[in-house]
């Protein structure tokens, strides 16, 4: 009998890991390569954390098409391993990470969070949290090893294209963490603590839509739910387009007596808080709102974020400290300041997913540490910080140091011409600075370079204030341009001007690169 490699009628695209956790596209995905990975992660628990047999694996998913497929891929490697599954179903990455750290076990989530339908992934949990950066070298050589073994081996469970021969069914759905995710917040907040307040929850295809707006009716709001949808919708903090835009305008305009509109990602760890006039409000100013009302002692965030975020603690006299982009470097420098004596530690991303690195004490309770990405808390302390200063919610935004961000995406840039680009303009030097201002003119309303950092991307500092970040997504090949100004459209504008085809910012530095 041929072995499971030679039996292939394809080639496997291995796949790789992005900011927080493997993504691909869906066509990469098989069952077997899926399978290999989950065996592999297994693998590594085994000689990290000397896993023990009896050890159950948390698993749960999104709601995008190819999730139920994958979870199946996940479920037969566990039970390979000789290891039970428990299924916690479709919920949120947060749920399923905390019910499994609350019982010292490890968690596997099938999500793609925001990328688009035709791309999925996984994001692995250890029994303490989140897979670091670190972990991931490790992490890899177990599936080379499982890989190996696995294509020597007969083809009986594969077909020649990477699927089951028979897929397995996934154990009965068990609702504890669902339970114990709701209970974190019900157990610490009164039924009163949103009494009276309309919320409308833009559900879409977010796997925390009924969730979240269980919480929220718990929680004592009226909760008004719009734009249900049975498809996928691919909808990003970093990115809200015009037509999202357009969309949280019209959504409060029908509601005019919604006290905010809300809603979360695809895995529903990052969050959307739109206010009484439809203006939606960046996760990094969203996390600060949220650490201010948490009383943190320390914070960590990445080094995209706007600086009205570190210009506002400082006047609190908050500790923070930069981090590259993604979560794993987050939590290590969560990690630092709890080690260094902060009490009240957080960190979150400019996507707003918020991280709790500390038990606080709220309410005379306890509200337990979460060291992953979580949608909810921070919508939460949004809300009742308007509520206790009996504000709106744009007035809670409003007090902050008015510096205006914007995002925006060109898709399918070439990962290549990236690194090209990188390898390049790293280095923060007179010579440096002047290649940029070549692309950042001051034609077009820029000021002189005067700082480039290269701790995740190019981020170059300007004398009239203005920032321009430019990095390469890790989960899709997405180049992405993060502006901050003192006002929205000239923010809007440096955004416009990267991306503009076919000639801007970033198109120009893509010719003058292939050119070399």
């Amino acid at each position: 009998m041929a072995s499971t490699q030679e039996s292939l009628t394809y080639k496997p695209t291995a796949l790789a890991f992005g900011t927080s956790g493997l993504r691909a596209l869906v066509t990469d995905m098989t069952d077997l390569e899926c399978y290999v990975n989950a065996l592999g992660f297994i693998r590594f628990l085994e000689r990290s954390e000397k896993l023990s047999k009896t050890a159950k694996i948390h698993l749960a998913g999104d709601l995008r098409h190819s999730t139920p497929r994958i979870m199946r891929a996940m479920h037969k490697a566990i039970v390979d391993s000789g290891r039970q599954t428990q299924n916690a179903g479709l919920v949120p990455t947060p749920a399923v990470s905390f019910y499994a750290m609350q019982q010292g076990e490890p968690s596997i989530m099938v999500t793609g969070s925001h990328i688009p339908d035709d791309r999925n992934g996984i994001k692995f949990c250890k029994s303490e949290g989140e897979v670091l950066k670190e972990d991931e070298l490790a992490i890899q050589e177990a599936v080379a090893e499982v890989r190996a073994e696995l294509y020597a081996g007969e083809a009986g469970d594969f077909t020649p294209e990477g699927m089951f021969t028979q897929a397995p069914e996934l154990p009965t759905e068990d609702p504890a963490a669902s339970q114990l995710y709701a209970s974190r917040f019900v157990d610490v907040f009164d039924s009163n603590t949103l009494a009276g307040k309309k919320i409308v929850f833009y559900e879409h295809s977010s796997v925390g839509r009924d969730m979240m707006a269980q919480l929220l009716e718990d929680l004592g709001a009226k909760v008004v739910r719009v734009g249900r949808s049975d498809k996928f919708v691919s909808i990003d903090t970093e990115n809200v387009t015009p037509d999202d835009q357009a969309y949280f305008k019209v959504v409060a305009a029908q509601h005019p007596d919604a006290f905010a509109i809300i809603s979360a990602d695809g895995d529903a760890d990052r969050p959307f808080v739109v206010d009484e006039q439809g203006t939606f409000h960046r996760g990094d100013v969203l996390g600060v709102v949220a650490a201010d009302w948490l009383q943190a002692d320390f914070a960590a965030f990445p080094v995209s974020t706007s600086d009205a975020v570190s210009k506002y603690l400082d006047t609190k006299g908050v500790k923070w400290q930069h981090t590259k982009i993604g979560s794993p470097y987050v939590i290590v420098v969560m990690q630092e300041g709890a080690r260094a004596g902060a009490e009240r530690v957080v960190g979150w991303e400019v996507n707003g997913g918020l991280l709790l690195g500390s038990d606080i004490t709220m309410n005379g309770k306890t509200l337990k540490a979460l060291p992953t990405r979580d949608a909810f808390l921070p919508i939460l302390g949004a809300l009742v910080t308007a509520i206790k200063t009996n504000k709106k919610i744009s007035e809670i935004f409003a007090e902050l140091p008015q510096r205006f961000t914007q995002a925006g995406l060109i898709d399918n840039f070439p990962p290549e011409v990236y690194r090209a680009i990188t390898d390049t303009y790293l280095t923060d030097d007179p010579k440096i600075r002047d290649k940029l201002g070549s692309y950042f003119t001051k034609a077009d309303g820029f000021g002189s370079i005067t700082e480039v950092n290269g701790l995740d991307g190019v981020r170059m500092y300007f004398d009239n204030g203005d920032i321009a970040h430019i990095r390469l997504s890790s989960n899709a090949p997405q180049l992405r341009i993060y502006s901050t100004a003192d006002t929205q459209q000239h923010a809007d504008e440096i955004v416009a001007l990267a991306l503009k085809e076919p000639d801007g910012i970033f198109r120009r530095m893509q010719a003058d690169i292939t050119k070399k």
